[in-house]
Parts: C-alpha cells; structure tokens; sequence
C-alpha cells in the first residue's frame, strides 16, 4: 500500500468520539519499533502464561525486526493513526483478507478509533479487489471488538507457542 493508495488524512467525523487531530497513513519501515512497542503492550493479553513464559515464539513475531520485514513486503498493508508523533493505532492486513494486527494505544481506546481503522483497511481490500471474506485470530479480550465488526468463531480456542487466540471471520455479503 503506498501513501497514495492511503492518502495522509485527517479524521474529519465529528460526533463519533475521535479526535479531529488524528492521521491516517500507510505504514512505513521507520515506523517498525512503535509498532512493535504497541504490540508488546498488550503481550500479556495474548499469553497464556501471566509472566509471558512460552511466548518467546510470539515475542519474536512481533519484534520491531518482524514487523520490518513485515512493512516491507507487499503482502502485507498497515494504516497508522498518529496524533502528532504518538501512535494512537494501527491495523495490518496480509494478502488483503487475513485481518494481521489491530491495536490501540490505551488513552486512544474507547474512541472509536479501532472501527475506524477496521473500515479503512475493509475498504482498502475491496478496493482493490477482494470479495471473499476475512479472517483474524482474535485475542480473548477482543473477541467483543470482532463480534462488533461481523466476524464469527470458526472454531474452538487455539493455544500455542505460549499465547492464545479464537480464529474468527467474516463473511461479505455476495
């Protein structure tokens, strides 16, 4: 995805609980360690241990080195939502149909700005194409979160590796 397929952009909704401040861009290989940081704030969340033991494979996944490579392959689409320098959120799409990453940095959570992103990257996809549905693993404290965008479990809770997740999706509308 480049800058021009997401265009830098101000959140211009009034009345849906977002700040007017907010950015929106593609993700760039600079933008590597703040993802990752984001990420790692939430690593408890994910693991199925409380001190994160077993979740090395996981921490790995999710280093500022992972997530490089991640920004730089073209199978993959990030939209960030920045406030000034901060990192208010982001989401990550692989092969425009597996939802990758959708986080919030916590004073930005409550807001609205996840659905945001959500329908930035859904419009994004079918955009370019895409008209089947789409999937993400879902940690168990955003199952809410997905159930509010339309995905529905597609099976049973999955633990590996250390950390723990509900394969969810979508179905489009034909």
């Amino acid at each position: 995805m480049t800058d021009k397929d997401t265009p830098t952009s101000q959140n211009k909704q009034p009345g849906n609980g977002i700040s007017t401040d907010l950015h929106f861009r593609a993700g760039l290989i600079t933008d590597a360690q703040a993802i990752s940081d984001l990420i790692m704030q939430f690593a408890k969340d994910f693991s199925i241990n409380p001190d994160g033991s077993g979740a090395d494979l996981f921490h790995q996944s999710v280093s500022a080195t992972a997530e490089q490579s991640y920004l730089a392959d073209s199978r993959y689409q990030f939209i960030l939502a920045t406030q000034g320098e901060t990192l208010a959120g982001f989401i990550a799409m692989r092969d425009l149909s597996h939802l990758f990453h959708l986080f919030v940095y916590p004073a930005f959570q409550g807001q609205g700005l996840a659905t945001v992103l959500w329908q930035r990257a859904r419009q994004y996809a079918v955009s370019q194409g895409h008209k089947a549905g789409f999937t993400v693993n879902s940690s168990l404290n955003a199952i809410p979160v997905y159930e509010r965008f339309g995905f529905r479990a597609t099976g049973q809770v999955v633990e590996t590796h250390g950390i723990a997740f509900l394969p969810m999706q979508l179905q489009l509308n034909k």
